[in-house]
């Protein structure tokens, strides 16, 4: 059993695919968009995704194109100050170990690693899966039919792989009641260097953080029980002027940004909860899987964290494919699901519905300038409790030797 098919060209896909070789497996990876994407929004990132990088030889990149954030400060209508916190607590839970970096730009880093050594599809997507005895037939939308020992979605929120071989989305998705969007300009001012400047009214925030090369990143997060949301860009626009043309602070310039965004993201805040990753030859990770949702701040190190366990299994039981599905998901599940309870507890901090509700959030960001107080409030979400296990990678070690 060698050959494996990976949907998705975003962080679990090309993780899965770099251990896969160290394992001596053969895997494809397949990206519906027709070149990787630029752009989104930031995540932070550290434990044991960091760790993962590490393994990978990636970390000077990582922290050369990320960013370490000084501050989370929160703004009224006129600019002022309303409450905020430094960022040192978390460098001091992670031991350093902590960076912030654009999606993209990890997303990139991670390809760059089997650039050469994997096959790689652009511009294409599978519209059937026919599992066999001894292989998955996979139909192509461009390509056609292909075979391989092994499928896995590394396709996100919306997998087509999870809805091809487990069912509609709705049968998974919580949606968390929040909606959220994200878009980069150029040129606009001011720009406040390692602050994350963030804004709210009730049941609706917007977030500023200034990138390199002269580029501000916008995140909206607003309350939203629409279980439908609108599908053009120019509705999602239409959209986010309603809801924030008339707030205060710098809101009427931010939206008015719109019209420069080459890329706007716009996503429902959703967890999915299933109750098996894999069913026979096919098998999920990352998002696909079990997102925690983007508001969690660990989507991507989750990532690689599955990507990295299922090749790990995968080598280790011989690419007995029963047996490695459901080894990946016992180590893992438990450690998830307290991960999903966490994002649930952590969303309602971003907008808080009511007036009442923002100035008690604002209250507890405050108290986080008490001495200790801000390790033990955030400690709990940013601890790594599980061990990653230490797997041989025979490609890995024969280049050492070599």
């Amino acid at each position: 059993m060698k050959t494996v098919l990976i949907s998705g060209a975003g962080i679990a896909g090309p993780t899965l695919a770099y251990w896969l070789n160290a394992s001596g497996f053969e895997p494809t990876l397949l990206e519906r968009a027709p070149v990787l994407r630029r752009g989104g929004y930031v995540v932070d990132f550290w434990g044991l995704g960091y760790d993962i990088a590490e393994r990978m030889g990636l970390l000077p990149e990582v922290n050369g194109n990320g960013y370490h954030v000084r501050e989370l400060r929160i703004v009224g209508d006129a600019g002022r100050r309303l409450a905020g916190f430094g960022t040192k607590v978390f460098t001091e839970l992670t031991d350093g170990r902590y960076v912030t970096l654009a999606r993209s730009d990890l997303s990139h880093l991670l390809f760059d690693t089997i650039k050469g050594r994997t096959e790689v599809i652009f511009g294409d997507e599978i519209v059937r899966l026919d599992e066999k005895p001894d292989c998955v037939k996979v139909e192509l939308k461009r390509a056609g039919e292909r075979r391989f020992d092994l499928v896995i979605g590394a396709d996100g929120l919306h997998s087509a792989v999870r809805n091809l071989a487990f069912g509609r989305q709705s049968s998974f998705e919580r949606r968390l009641g929040y909606t959220v969007a994200a878009f980069e300009v150029h040129d606009y001012r001011p720009r406040d260097e390692d602050i994350y400047m963030m804004y709210n009214q009730p049941g609706r925030m917007v977030g500023r953080f200034t990138l390199h090369d002269n580029r501000t990143l916008f995140l909206f997060v607003f309350a939203s029980t629409n279980p439908s949301l609108p599908d053009s860009p120019d509705e999602q626009r239409i959209l986010l002027r309603e809801v924030y043309g008339r707030g205060g602070w710098e809101c009427e310039r931010i939206v008015a940004e719109l019209d420069r965004a080459q890329e706007l993201y716009f996503d429902s805040v959703s967890q999915i909860r299933m109750p098996n990753w894999s069913r026979g030859r096919i098998g999920l990770v990352g998002d696909a899987a079990f997102c925690v949702s983007l508001l969690a701040g660990q989507g991507s190190a989750l990532a690689m964290i599955s990507a990295y366990v299922l090749a790990g299994e995968l080598a280790a039981r011989e690419g007995r494919y029963q047996e490695a599905f459901a080894r990946y998901e016992a180590l893992l599940r438990t450690y998830i699901e307290a991960k999903q309870r966490g994002a649930e507890r952590f969303a309602a901090a971003f907008a808080p519905g009511t007036r009442a509700g923002l100035l008690f959030r604002n209250l507890v960001i405050k108290a986080f300038a008490i001495p200790g107080l801000s390790k033990v409030a955030v400690g709990r979400d940013i601890a790594d409790v599980l061990p990653l296990p230490n797997y041989s990678w025979p490609s890995l070690d024969q280049s050492t030797a070599a």
